[in-house]
């Protein structure tokens, strides 16, 4: 039997990673890791599987050195593996299938596009109206999240409260929406139902994971 040479054995190698990323439960505990570190607990919950099958798609993931772990009391957390690589990685994913996919540009259609027809903000537009001050910048995912970090200065409002707490927004001010990346629902939700009220609000290209992956600045609960 002959032996493998170099650039089979690398080719088998990422195989391997694609592979640990061919499932979509999996690509969504990425998406939630991608906000921070998180228990095996808290994953499942997020994810809507039970805690048997969530330790199973993570041990995958940790097998193609997606995620590390630790060990917290009896509790394993789970983090990202190299946070800015791993984000590029599903970012050039999500760029391939919006290209070959027809499903997932029907989707984009009939459901982001129609609650978000207006063009969305890029990081480094919004680097520059930060830095003039021009913008409110609003977070809408849950408080968990926000603490573990978020955009310098961001108003940290959950999808589920925004109706009740609008006075919170300071008025007059354009708003910049952002949530847990370019698949997630929240922002372009919080976007149609601020534009219902009369609000002039943009939402962020992607979210808070390819901001700080693309090494812009970024805040934490103390």
């Amino acid at each position: 039997m002959s032996r493998i040479g170099p650039k089979q054995a690398i080719f088998a190698s990422l195989a391997e990673v694609a592979r640990a990323l061919g499932h979509a439960h999996r690509l969504e505990l990425l998406e939630h890791l991608a906000q921070g570190e998180r228990s095996v607990e808290s994953l499942s919950a997020r994810v809507g599987l039970n805690f048997a099958n969530a330790s199973r798609h993570l041990q995958i993931l940790r097998r193609a050195r997606l995620v590390e772990t630790r060990r917290d009391g009896k509790h394993m957390r789970y983090r990202l593996a190299g946070d800015a690589l791993v984000v590029d990685l599903t970012l050039a994913l999500g760029r391939v299938g919006q290209r070959n996919v027809a499903e997932i540009n029907r989707v984009m259609t009939d459901y982001f596009h129609a609650r978000d027809a207006l063009e969305a903000v890029s990081r480094e537009d919004l680097v520059a109206r930060l830095h003039d001050g021009l913008v409110t910048i609003l977070d809408v995912r849950p408080e968990d999240e926000f603490a573990l970090g978020h955009l310098p200065g961001a108003l940290n409002i959950p999808l589920a409260e925004l109706e009740g707490r609008l006075t919170e927004l300071p008025a007059g001010r354009e708003i910049i929406a952002y949530c847990r990346g370019p698949y997630c629902v929240l922002s372009f939700e919080a976007v149609a139902a601020l534009r219902a009220h009369g609000y002039r609000v943009h939402r962020l290209e992607d979210g808070y994971p390819e901001w700080k992956a693309a090494g812009l600045p970024v805040e934490a609960a103390a």
